[in-house]
């Protein structure tokens, strides 16, 4: 075949193949306009260059990205960050004000969450649930964890020292007392229940009153997954206490751990959270820091 000829039917299959990624480039704006403006415009959470890097998902070459990210063109493009997608679907459904969530929107996130995190999530287990799964959380100090645990005896490494140390201890023990007998029989387990325990209001869960000795066994240690609505950080913790009292404002606490992984600092160390059970009979989930 001619030179020529070869070029000419090279030339008609890149121009057809451009076309075909911009007009799917066009498509995907035109589908998710909503959320590209959500994202450019209220959130404060993810960078522009993965934004960008939205576009990047329609065609292997560089695509005619909209004027309004074309402050990261001089960037390197980072790859899309999970917790976008994640953000923008709670938002969809929870309400613009912090408050118990209809059983709808509640199921809604459960779906969402268990399908993002790979955790199976519930309101309700075992016929028991909170007052509320979308909260207020405050800042709780560390608990003991065995007779004589202290400010010097608690960290794990100068490091941790130095970023916990000034939230201090708790002046008296966690709601079912002491995590460990002593520091040589304390394992790794007991030791994360303290580092990444929360407190929930048990006494106000619907039927408390009448089971109290039910809903405490249930409640202890029982994991939940607790996850920042604003940024998608999303952490195992497990019930150590029970609190805070309604009369603050708030509807649960974390430890210094958990409030500082979940970045829920809003200048008072306070600020909106879900927490739902876990549905972990063979407890497999270990607790801790989850990704997507």
């Amino acid at each position: 075949m001619p030179e020529k000829k070869k070029n000419l039917h090279y030339e008609i299959l890149s121009k057809k193949w451009i076309k075909r990624h911009k007009d799917l480039q066009k498509n995907l704006f035109t589908k998710h306009k909503t959320a590209f403006e959500w994202f450019l415009y209220t959130s404060k959470q993810f960078t522009v260059g993965s934004l960008a890097g939205i576009f990047l998902l329609t065609a292997p070459i560089v695509p005619a990205i909209p004027a309004a990210f074309s402050s990261a063109s001089a960037q390197v493009i980072s790859p899309i960050d999970k917790k976008v997608f994640l953000v923008y679907d709670l938002k969809n459904v929870l309400p613009s004000q912090v408050q118990p969530l209809t059983p709808e929107q509640e199921q809604s996130v459960s779906d969402i969450l268990t399908r993002d995190f790979g955790i199976k999530v519930t309101p309700q287990l075992n016929g028991i649930r909170l007052n509320t799964t979308y909260g207020i959380i405050g800042q709780e100090q560390h608990l003991v964890r065995y007779p004589g645990d202290n400010p010097y005896t608690h960290f794990s490494s100068p490091e941790d020292a130095q970023d916990y140390w000034d939230y201090g201890m708790a002046p008296g023990l966690g709601g079912w007392g002491y995590f460990a007998d002593s520091p040589s029989s304390m394992t790794k387990e007991q030791s994360d229940r303290e580092k990444y325990y929360i407190s929930v209001q048990t006494f106000l869960a619907p039927g408390f009153d009448q089971n109290s000795k039910e809903y405490l066994d249930f409640f202890k240690f029982r994991k939940m997954l607790v996850v920042n609505p604003q940024n998608g950080k999303a952490i195992v913790a497990d019930i150590a206490d029970a609190g805070p009292a309604p009369w603050t404002g708030k509807q649960l606490g974390g430890s210094p751990e958990v409030m500082s992984y979940l970045q829920r600092y809003d200048g008072v160390a306070r600020g909106p959270v879900l927490y739902f059970f876990i549905d972990d009979p063979n407890d497999s989930v270990p607790l801790g820091p989850v990704s997507l």
